[in-house]
C-alpha cells in the first residue's frame, strides 16, 4: 500500500517569509530536531547560494558522521542546467535535490516575455535532471511551480517527460495557495495515474486550506497508486499566509476521522519531540 513522507521545508520556504530568518546554527538545530522527529526529509536549504555553501556542506559530513541519522537532507535549486553544475561544484556530496521550473501560462509569460514556451520548459527540464544524475544526485524531485493554475494536460505531459528522465517524483505546487481540497483530489489522482511518479504536495495557506489540500491532495495520489509526499514548516511559518503546518499535517493523518484506516504515515514519526521544535523554532524565528 502507498503511504504518506513529510519532506519539511522549514529551512528553505520558511525561511522566504518577509523580515524573517534563521542562522546557519538555527537551521542545523532545525535539522537535528526534526531528525530527533522522525521526519522524513529536510529541504534543508539553496546549493547555489554561496553563503549557505559551508553550512549545507557541514550538515552532510554531521550525517555521515551519523550525528543526523535518519533524515534525508535534500537542496533546492532552479531546473537549468547552470544552477545544477554551480551546486555541485559548491556543494559536490550533495545527493538529494528539488528542481523547480515554472509551468502555468501566467508565469511564463511573466518571467520568460515570450522567449520561452512550454517545450522549452520541459526541455530545460529534462535537461537539468540529466545533469543532476549525471554528477551522482541519488534521487531528484522536480517542480512544476504554480502546478495549481497550469492546464493539466501539460502537467501530466511534463511529468511524463520527467519520469522518463529518471525523477523520483512530481512536486505538484500550489504555490499562490489557490487551490483546495475538491480539486487538488482530483488533479493528484489523475498525476499518479497518468505520470506513475509518486506526487508531492506543496501547499500555501492564503485561503487557509494548506493543511487540508495536503491531505487531500495525498489522498488523490495514493488513491492513484502512488506514495504521497507533503510538504511542511514547523509552526505553518512560510511565504505570505505560511505552508502546512508539520504538526496539524501529522495530526491530520494519524487522527482524523477513518483517514488512518486506509491512508498511512511512513516511518516511526515521534510527536513528543514536537514541542520541542516548535518552541525551538519560535525562538530561532522571534515569532
Amino acid at each position: 500500500m502507498p503511504k504518506i513522507y513529510l519532506i519539511d521545508v522549514t529551512n528553505r520556504d520558511g525561511v522566504q517569509t518577509a523580515r524573517l530568518g534563521l542562522s546557519k546554527l538555527e537551521k542545523t538545530m532545525i535539522n537535528l530536531y526534526l531528525d530527533e522527529m522522525g521526519i522524513f526529509q529536510s529541504e534543508f536549504g539553496f546549493p547555489t547560494t554561496r553563503h549557505e555553501q559551508r553550512y549545507l556542506q557541514a550538515n552532510l559530513e554531521l550525517a555521515k558522521m551519523g550525528v543526523i541519522k535518519h533524515i534525508v537532507l535534500g537542496g533546492w535549486m532552479r531546473a537549468i542546467v547552470e544552477d545544477v553544475e554551480l551546486a555541485f561544484k559548491q556543494v559536490p556530496t550533495i545527493k538529494h535535490l528539488n528542481l523547480s521550473i515554472s509551468t502555468s501560462n501566467q508565469m511564463i509569460d511573466g518571467k520568460f516575455k515570450g522567449r520561452k514556451n512550454k517545450d522549452d520548459i520541459i526541455a530545460e527540464m529534462t535537461e537539468a535532471l540529466d545533469a543532476a544524475l549525471a554528477h551522482g544526485a541519488e534521487s531528484v524531485g522536480i517542480n512544476a511551480e504554480d502546478a495549481s493554475r497550469t492546464d493539466l494536460d501539460y502537467l501530466v505531459k511534463y511529468g511524463q517527460a520527467a519520469n522518463a528522465h529518471g525523477a523520483a517524483r512530481l512536486r505538484y505546487c500550489d504555490t499562490l495557495g489557490y487551490d483546495n481540497p475538491f480539486s487538488i483530489y482530483e488533479t493528484a489522482r489523475t498525476l499518479a495515474q497518468k505520470v506513475e511518479l509518486p506526487i508531492e504536495l506543496h501547499c500555501h495557506g492564503d485561503l487557509g486550506m494548506a493543511v487540508a489540500t495536503s491531505i487531500a491532495g495525498a489522498k488523490g495520489a495514493i488513491d492513484g497508486g502512488q506514495d504521497a509526499y507533503i510538504n511542511t514548516t514547523v509552526n505553518g511559518i512560510g511565504e505570505r499566509a505560511g505552508n502546512a503546518d508539520l504538526v496539524s499535517v501529522i495530526l491530520a493523518i494519524t487522527k482524523s476521522k477513518g483517514f488512518n484506516e486506509k491512508y498511512q504515515l511512513a516511518g516511526n514519526i515521534k510527536l513528543d519531540k514536537a514541542w520541542k521544535l516548535a518552541q525551538f523554532a519560535s525562538y530561532a524565528f522571534g515569532v
